[in-house]
């Protein structure tokens, strides 16, 4: 057990107020961008899905035949794919903004964390925190900065290759990703962080159980399936894949906050956006457009880039993949000499405007991630 112990979150949501800047944008533009769509839905989860499927398919295809070379190129493909589930997907639909029709948002956010190791109890809990307070360290300990980019040669093997204990930045390796989920189904918590969130809120602990064991009944099925018929691909190709060619969802989720500031309430300056081809904009859910996401995250994630076009003018100018690891190697190198730098990203001037009230309920909106708060409420405990 961890022995880092946290102010109490009861008091933390009670103390800690923050006015957040948001680019003013016109509130039928919002109302029109914060629309979910089915077909958009489909076109997203289930493109996605479907794209998991195919890769799994091919590569099984190709097992079958004897054609390594192409097997394996698939089992890579198939793992970059695959990889995105934990975290990210279940992300989106996390926030209940893929689908109008809530049940379908439901029903894939349950197939995407059951296939990708993800239990989205605990990350609802914990990014309603981050979201009301990213990079406040006193209330957000899903992303604590710095966090270093540094490359080591076996993390990068292990991103292009199988990840068994790389514990850089997301995803965790297999050894410690299953460890963690063997003890939740036990109903133990190895991490403070999760267990601060769950004090006072005893039934939604409950569910996080149940469904961490539910997900080992999945995949303990597969395997048992896999050896009676000598399916021996199938658990690699269901349960293993998370753990398979994560380089790409490295590369393109590490920039999202590495390198800027904390404790300052404004998203452009502690977040950061970046331009993406239409394949990783794509795996990545439009989570490129991070800063327009937390400035808006009622926005659905298939919105995000034609909110960025009507906010543009008052956001720094996105950078590359390959500009934004420049951009943070610069910034870990100044920390290395000085670890309380921080990068202070320039933005346009004030020139008179104002921020987006609070009390303008679609524009704060952080979806339905944060339910579990208006259905229990925390007693004072102690931290320890």
């Amino acid at each position: 057990m961890s022995t880092t112990t946290f102010e109490p979150l009861n008091e933390v949501r009670k103390n800690l107020k923050i006015n957040w800047y948001r680019c003013p944008i016109d509130k039928n533009l919002l109302r029109d961008l914060t629309r979910k769509s089915d077909l958009k839905g489909w076109m997203q989860a289930g493109g996605h899905l479907g794209l998991f499927v195919c890769t799994g398919l091919l590569t099984y295809y190709f097992y079958a035949q004897g054609w390594w070379i192409a097997f394996f190129l698939a089992l890579f493909t198939h793992g970059t794919v695959g990889s995105f589930f934990p975290g990210l997907v279940t992300h989106e639909l996390g926030h209940g903004t893929v689908f109008r029709t809530r049940w379908l948002n439901k029903v894939f956010l349950y197939i995407y964390a059951v296939l990708g190791w993800d239990n989205f109890h605990d990350y609802s809990f914990s990014h309603t925190y981050h979201h009301l307070y990213t990079c406040y360290p006193r209330g957000d300990r899903e992303v604590v900065l710095p966090i270093s980019p540094h490359l080591k040669w076996h993390h990068l093997l292990q991103l292009f290759t199988i990840n068994i204990q790389s514990q850089q930045w997301n995803p965790t390796g297999l050894w410690k990703h299953l460890k963690y989920h063997f003890k939740t189904a036990m109903g133990q918590y190895s991490s403070e962080w999760i267990e601060s969130l769950y004090r006072g809120h005893e039934t939604e602990r409950k569910k996080a159980v149940r469904f961490v064991r539910l997900m080992w009944l999945f995949h303990l099925s597969v395997l048992a399936v896999a050896i009676y018929y000598q399916l021996w691909l199938l658990p690699v190709l269901l349960s293993l894949h998370v753990f398979i060619g994560n380089w790409l969802k490295v590369f393109v989720g590490a920039p999202m906050h590495m390198g800027l500031r904390s404790n300052v309430a404004d998203f452009r300056k502690n977040t950061r956006s970046i331009k993406l081809d239409p394949v990783s904009g794509f795996l990545y859910w439009h989570m490129n457009w991070h800063a327009e996401h937390h400035m808006y995250a009622g926005v659905p994630c298939y919105n995000l880039k034609k909110l960025h076009e009507a906010i543009a003018h008052d956001m720094p100018e996105p950078k590359s993949v390959w500009g934004a690891w420049r951009e943070m190697l610069a910034i870990y190198k100044k920390q290395k000499e000085d670890p309380t730098y921080e990068f202070d990203t320039p933005v346009p001037p004030p020139a008179g405007r104002k921020t987006v009230k609070e009390d303008y309920k679609l524009a704060a909106s952080i979806g339905e991630i944060n339910h579990a708060f208006e259905k229990e409420v925390p007693q004072p405990s102690s931290p320890g």
